[in-house]
C-alpha cells in the first residue's frame, strides 16, 4: 500500500468512525477518557522505554536542550497527562447543548443545537504530550482525530496512540476515532492536507514553517496562528511597580512560548520613570533589549533596534522596546506589526482600557494583566488544542467548545411553505 492510500484508508477509517461519535452519551466518552488515564499511569515503563528511544536520537542529531526538554516524557510529565484527561472528562460536554431556540409567525419552533465538526486532522511538532491533550478534546467534542507528530517522537506518539486506542475499544468506541499517523516521511503531511472530502478540519501546531507550508498547500480548512508577536502598552496613567512586574512575568517567564512579550511600547510620559528601572531587571534576568533612540538613552546596555526586529518573533529572551509619543502611535504599531495573537495595555484610565480593548484586532486582549494568560487553562476553557488568529470559525485558544459547530434543527406540526 502506498503512503498516499494508507493515509487516505486512514481518513476513511476516521470518517467512519465520527459517525459512530455524534451520538455518543457523554458518560461513554469520560469513561474512556479514565480509561486512557489508567493506561497511561500502568504503560509509564513502556512509554519511558519508547521515549528514550526519540531522545537518544534527538541528541544524536544535536537537538538544543530545550527541544530535548519539551520532548522528554518522565513519570512527572506522564502524571500531567493522566490528570488532564480526567480533567477534560470532568468539563461539560458541549455536543448536543442548544445555544438558542425561537418560535416563528407560522408556529416553527426552530434552533440551533451543537454538533462535532468530524474529522480533524492535527499536526504538530516536538512534545509527545500533545498527542494526548488533542485526542482528549477531539474525543470529547465527538470528533475522530488523525494525530502526525514530529519524527522527533514518533516512538513516544506511536505507544501513546496504542494505548489510546486500546482504552477506546475497551469503552466500546470505535478504536479509529484516535490515529497516529505511523511514519516519520513528511509527504504524509501533503496527504492528509489534500483530503478536502474525508478531513473537515486542519490544525496545525508548531512552527511558522510548518503552519505556512499547510496553509498554503491544503485543500482542507485551516485553524491555526502563524506566530505571535505580543505587545504591552504601559499607558501615560499606568502604575510603574505594576507595570514593571507584568512586564517581567510576560518577558521572563517562559520566553520560548507563543504567548510570551515580543515588543514593550512606553508612553514618552511615564518612560523616564519606568524604562530604568525595567531595563535593569531585564538585564539580571538576561533579556537583550533591542530599543528605539529614546530607549537606548533610558536603557544603558540595550543596542538599536532595526526594522525586522518590530515584526520578530523572538521566542528567546530578546525585547524589542520603543517609546511611543501617544496612544494612537502605539495603536498603529500593533496594527502595522502584531500578528492578532495577544496584546495588553497597562493603565489606570478606564477610558483608555476600553479604547484599547475595542480597536486592537487580536484574539486576546488584556487590561492590566501577563499576555501569559492567552492559554485555554487559564482563560476557564479547561485545555486547548491551539489558538487560531484567522477568526473563522473560532477567534484565540480553542477548548471544547471550539471544536464543535451548530446546525439547524426545526420542530414542526405540518406546516408547508405558501
Amino acid at each position: 500500500m502506498s503512503l498516499e492510500d494508507m493515509i487516505r484508508t486512514m481518513a476513511r477509517d476516521a470518517k467512519k468512525a465520527s459517525r459512530g461519535l455524534r451520538s455518543l452519551e457523554r458518560g461513554q466518552k469520560d469513561d474512556a477518557l479514565l480509561k486512557m488515564a489508567e493506561k497511561l499511569v500502568a504503560a509509564r515503563e513502556r512509554i519511558i522505554a519508547e521515549n528514550q528511544k526519540d531522545l537518544s536520537a534527538a541528541e544524536d542529531a544535536g537537538l538544543s536542550s530545550a527541544m530535548l526538554d519539551r520532548l522528554t516524557l518522565n513519570d512527572e510529565v506522564i502524571g500531567a497527562m493522566a490528570d488532564g484527561l480526567r480533567e477534560v472528562a470532568a468539563l461539560p460536554d458541549p455536543v448536543g447543548a442548544v445555544p438558542g431556540m425561537w418560535k416563528r409567525p407560522n408556529g416553527l419552533l426552530v434552533g440551533r443545537v451543537r454538533i462535532p465538526l468530524g474529522v480533524i486532522g492535527f499536526i504538530f511538532e516536538s512534545r509527545p504530550n500533545v498527542t494526548v491533550d488533542a485526542a482528549a478534546l477531539c474525543l470529547k467534542a465527538g470528533n475522530a482525530v488523525i494525530l502526525k507528530g514530529g519524527s522527533e517522537a514518533i516512538h513516544s506518539n506511536m505507544i501513546l496512540g496504542k494505548l489510546l486506542s486500546e482504552a477506546l475499544q475497551e469503552a466500546g468506541i470505535p478504536e479509529k476515532a484516535v490515529q497516529v499517523i505511523p511514519t516519520t516521511e513528511r509527504a504524509a503531511v501533503t496527504a492528509l492536507i489534500s483530503l478536502d472530502e474525508e478531513v473537515d478540519v486542519i490544525i496545525p501546531r508548531g512552527g511558522e514553517g510548518l503552519i505556512r507550508f499547510v496553509t498554503e498547500h491544503s485543500r482542507v480548512p485551516v485553524l491555526k496562528h502563524y506566530k505571535g508577536v505580543c505587545h504591552i502598552y504601559v499607558d501615560q496613567s499606568a502604575s510603574p511597580k505594576m507595570a514593571q512586574d507584568i512586564c517581567f512575568n510576560a518577558k521572563v517567564q517562559r520566553p520560548g512560548v507563543c504567548n510570551a512579550l515580543e515588543t514593550l511600547l512606553v508612553h514618552e510620559e511615564i518612560a523616564p520613570n519606568f524604562l530604568p528601572e525595567m531595563g535593569r531587571q531585564y538585564e539580571k534576568a538576561g533579556v537583550e533589549i533591542r530599543g528605539c533612540p529614546k530607549t537606548l538613552a533610558l536603557v544603558p546596555g540595550a543596542v538599536t533596534a532595526v526594522e525586522s526586529d518590530w515584526p520578530a518573533e523572538f521566542l528567546d529572551l530578546i525585547l524589542a522596546v520603543k517609546v511611543v509619543g501617544s496612544m494612537d502611535e502605539a495603536l498603529d504599531h500593533i496594527e502595522t506589526y502584531g500578528s492578532h495573537h495577544t496584546e495588553a495595555i497597562i493603565t489606570n484610565d478606564y477610558d483608555r482600557s476600553q479604547r484599547f480593548l475595542a480597536q486592537v484586532d487580536s484574539s486576546v486582549v488584556l487590561v492590566n494583566a501577563s499576555t501569559r494568560f492567552n492559554d485555554g487553562n487559564q482563560l476557564g476553557l479547561g485545555a486547548e488544542i491551539g489558538i487560531n488568529t484567522s477568526k473563522l470559525h473560532a477567534y484565540g485558544p480553542m477548548g471544547l467548545e471550539e471544536l464543535t459547530t451548530t446546525k439547524f434543527v426545526v420542530y414542526g406540526q405540518g406546516q408547508i411553505r405558501k
